[in-house]
């Protein structure tokens, strides 16, 4: 169908710039992945890995999930299940998801729900918990379950309710646009469009005919989650990048993540096959107490980020982040902006970069660009303790491993017959 990887990779590129995905709707994880309704099953983050592999912070959220749907009473019943092999563990990425971190996701966890107006297509992610211990960094205690029990009882209802009131959902794109001008990478840094998105639906919610004390929840948990766009962000890339995994052809990546244990790369014209290597682990700026012994080894889907052209490879967007992930400055930001865009092969003039002379965001991460230059795309990411049950102790960046690129242009050259 097409005469060239080069024509390939410009018809990928395309269809992931004319994609338009909106937030319509807030559901339950069974509802919109149907395979969760029956059986004791979690998502998970990155290429697949079973519970003997899983890193202390997964296995964390694991435990939290066997509790927060009544599968276990206490810690010691969940470890029985998951020792006992009574769960399945299913990749977000094979049922249209992502998960930040160790992406754990059970049935009756609320889930956003984003769909693409050009393309028909639909990407899910769960909802942003916020601040402080939370299971997304392997917390699972009696906060944490308080917690995801209002978000599943109050807060998905109220913005599901809230989200009717739009005629079509909310343009993410739209919004995204004007985050990337007031200093948001959309991975590291979501506090300006968290707050346009509050503006958005505050005016809505307020009108909700509902307990005033649970309007009054809700409207306090949005105003101090700065990274509650993070997971909209997350949604949004997954649409746009399955949407070019649409075309079957060409060498762009199409899915970055991890899990603890390997890093795993998936590429347009590659189908959905994950060409894995061991993890790194983040380096970075880490809380008072805490040192880069603690830190776990990379996990989370939030690179579909980095692998749509944001996030990391947008740093100088957000050049505030290189000093809390501990990169330099303005500086430092530009030099990783300029070296992604010696990888990706274009810009995307719909996110305009206004310290970068407003150059459009990177778009296309090529493997053949990587393998070439030696160059592997930066990702911004937060730090979870290696151990169960602590959360989040940094935040830094991190860089995939070479070999993914590698293993995908021998296997893209080998279908090819190039030698």
């Amino acid at each position: 169908m097409y005469k060239s990887i080069a024509e390939a990779n410009t018809a990928v590129i395309d269809r992931i710039k004319e994609a338009r995905p909106r937030w319509i709707d807030v559901k339950p994880a069974k509802v919109v992945v149907p395979t969760l309704q029956s059986g004791r099953k979690l998502l998970h983050a990155g290429p697949p890995v079973e519970w003997a592999h899983m890193s202390g912070p997964v296995r964390g959220a694991c435990i939290g999930c066997c509790l927060f749907e009544g599968w276990a009473k206490d810690e010691a019943e969940a470890l029985a299940l998951l020792d006992g092999g009574k769960i399945e563990f299913i990749p977000c990425h094979h049922v249209d998801a992502v998960g930040p971190m160790g992406g754990i996701t059970s049935a009756n966890m609320p889930m956003i729900v984003a769909y693409n107006a050009v393309h028909g297509n639909y990407a899910y992610c769960n909802l942003n918990e916020g601040i402080g211990k939370v299971m997304r960094f392997g917390a699972y205690g009696p906060d944490v379950q308080q917690r995801l029990a209002w978000m599943r009882d109050v807060l998905a209802p109220v913005l599901s309710e809230t989200l009717q009131k739009f005629e079509d959902g909310i343009d993410l794109t739209a919004m995204m646009a004007q985050g990337i001008t007031m200093g948001d990478e959309f991975h590291q840094r979501n506090i300006a469009t968290s707050a346009l998105l509050m503006r958005a639906l505050a005016p809505k919610i307020s009108q909700l005919d509902r307990n005033k004390d649970e309007i009054t929840a809700v409207m306090q948990f949005l105003s101090i989650t700065d990274q509650f766009f993070l997971n909209l962000a997350m949604a949004y890339c997954k649409a746009a990048m399955d949407a070019g995994a649409q075309i079957k052809a060409g060498s762009i990546v199409t899915a970055m993540t991890r899990n603890g244990q390997n890093f795993g790369i998936r590429v347009s014209g590659l189908g959905d096959r994950w060409f894995t290597a061991p993890v790194n682990t983040p380096q970075g700026l880490f809380f008072t107490g805490f040192s880069q012994a603690d830190a776990n080894p990379d996990i989370g889907d939030s690179a579909i980020t980095e692998t749509f052209g944001i996030g990391g490879a947008a740093m100088l967007a957000a050049p505030g982040v290189t000093r809390f992930v501990g990169a330099g400055g303005i500086d430092a930001a530009t030099e990783v902006t300029e070296e992604m865009s010696e990888i990706y092969l274009d810009h995307n003039m719909l996110l305009q970069i206004p310290t970068w002379d407003f150059q459009g965001a990177c778009i296309g991460l090529d493997i053949r660009r990587v393998v070439e230059t030696g160059i592997t795309p930066l990702i911004n990411t937060g730090i979870a303790h290696k151990d169960p049950g602590i959360g989040q102790i940094g935040a830094g960046t991190v860089r995939p491993p070479l070999a993914c690129f590698e293993k995908a242009l021998e296997a893209l050259a080998e279908e090819m017959g190039i030698e």
